[in-house]
Formats: structure tokens, sequence, C-alpha cells
């Protein structure tokens, strides 16, 4: 058995996990899942930045009792390097997110342009409800720069491959850096779109 930290990315909370957290459960694991990072919520005034995250999970690369690490799809900035340098790359915000004068980055309420970029290949209905759950991120946690600890442990990066909201050539730039790379071709949201699939990379590389 292995026991499973489900760490959430920006704009979602521990909910985004539900379906690959079932999967491993019923496979034996221990789960837990982070059900909200301090980076992001409904009151954009309790809202914290990239330190208040760690805080609540640690920066993993050097915790003694991790055994290795899995970044699916994820932004994974190198030292001195943030969230947004990855999103913009010098330019403007995605056109699906804008900055708000209360601190905080929203997404669009086009739920369709939304769908597109994130999880086009979620069926409708459910891809909706879960884009409507989606919250104000803080600016400060997206422009706060990593200290990116010395790994010592195993990681893996999961490459999504018809990402629209983090493509896959960027992904596979970062993915560079892991010690073991899987592909699904899903969006963004594989949690969603391909939960069996994920579910499985997971349970091998512990």
């Amino acid at each position: 058995m292995t026991t499973f930290v489900l760490v959430h990315g920006g704009f979602v909370g521990g909910w985004f996990w539900d379906d690959v957290a079932l999967r491993l459960e019923k496979s034996g694991h221990r789960v837990e899942v982070v059900e909200q990072l301090p980076s992001a919520g409904p009151d954009p005034a309790a809202l914290g930045d990239l330190a208040d995250d760690v805080e609540v999970v640690t920066e993993l690369a050097d915790h003694p009792r991790v055994v290795h690490s899995v970044y699916v799809c994820a932004a994974w900035p190198a030292r001195d390097q943030s969230m947004m340098d990855l999103l913009t790359r010098g330019g403007p915000p995605p056109g699906w997110v804008a900055p708000y004068e209360d601190g905080t980055l929203r997404a669009t309420d086009d739920l369709e342009l939304l769908r597109q970029v994130l999880c086009a290949d979620v069926e409708k209905v459910q891809a909706e409800a879960g884009l409507r759950r989606m919250m104000p991120q803080s600016i400060s946690s997206a422009v706060s720069v990593s200290s990116a600890p010395e790994r010592t442990h195993p990681t893996t990066y999961v490459v999504t491959e018809q990402d629209e909201a983090l493509p896959p050539e960027q992904q596979e730039e970062m993915a560079s850096a892991a010690d073991h790379v899987e592909r699904l071709p899903s969006s963004h949201h594989p949690t969603a779109s391909m939960p069996d699939q994920l579910a499985v990379i997971l349970g091998r590389v512990h």
C-alpha cells in the first residue's frame, strides 16, 4: 500500500482529485487530499501567496518522508522563476484569466471558452459543473518565485498532449528536469477526462 498526498493546482480545491482519489483507494492505497491551498478561495481578502501554500504542503522536493513526486501537467518553475513567468513567457496573461484590482486572478465567465482551454475532452455537463467551482487565485502566488530546493527523491512529470492551457511543448521542457516522463492524450484536466489512466500511472510510480 502506498500513501498518496494529492495537491490541487490553481483556481480549484481538493475536489479536483475526487475521481482519481476514488480509484486509488479502490486499488488499496491510502489517499490524503489537500482540501484547499491558501492561495485560492472565495474571499480575496483571505488569500495567501506561494509561501502560505508551502507552509501547508512544504516544498516536498527535500521532505524526508516523500519517496516520489509526480507533477501532472503542472507549472514547475525553476529556482527564481514564478508560475506567471511560465504562463506568460514575458507577455500578457492568457486570455482565459484576468487580473482584478482586489489582487486576484480570475477565470473568465465564458464557460465554453474555459472548457475549450481547460477540458475540451470532458463531457459538457460534467465540465461546466467543475468550471463553475473555480475560485479566485491570488496574484501574489502567481508572481512569487520558487526556491526550488534540491531534490532528494525521484520525480515523474505527466505531460498532457492535448493541453490548451499549458502547451505540451512547454510541459516537455519542464519534464526534462524529471527522472521519468509519462504522457496522456488529454486536456489540462486528466483528473476528469482520464481518471482511470492517471490512477494507473500514479499507482506504478511509487
